[in-house]
């Protein structure tokens, strides 16, 4: 596992199975597989959080039509899982 920070209260973290899981604050929001499907909680947490969503995916240059919502216990599990 990789921790990269990457703005004020947004870090990434990149398992060893290669997927990065976005953190805002100190919960996971969003992530990418290794096979190139785009996720992101389906939960409303800030108005804060999903900026970092939106900015985090537009720094990487994805499409955000692209990206299928998820439930927060997705994200939870993938980190436990980890």
């Amino acid at each position: 596992m990789k921790l990269k920070p990457i703005a004020s209260n947004m870090t990434e973290i990149i398992l060893n199975d290669g997927t990065v899981v976005l953190f805002s604050y100190e919960t996971p929001v969003a992530s990418i597989t290794p096979d190139g499907a785009h996720h992101r909680t389906e939960k409303k947490w800030s108005v804060t959080t999903s900026k970092h969503i939106g900015k985090w995916y537009k720094f990487r240059s994805y499409d955000a039509n692209r990206i299928s919502i998820k439930p927060q216990d997705y994200f939870d599990n993938l980190i436990n899982g980890a």
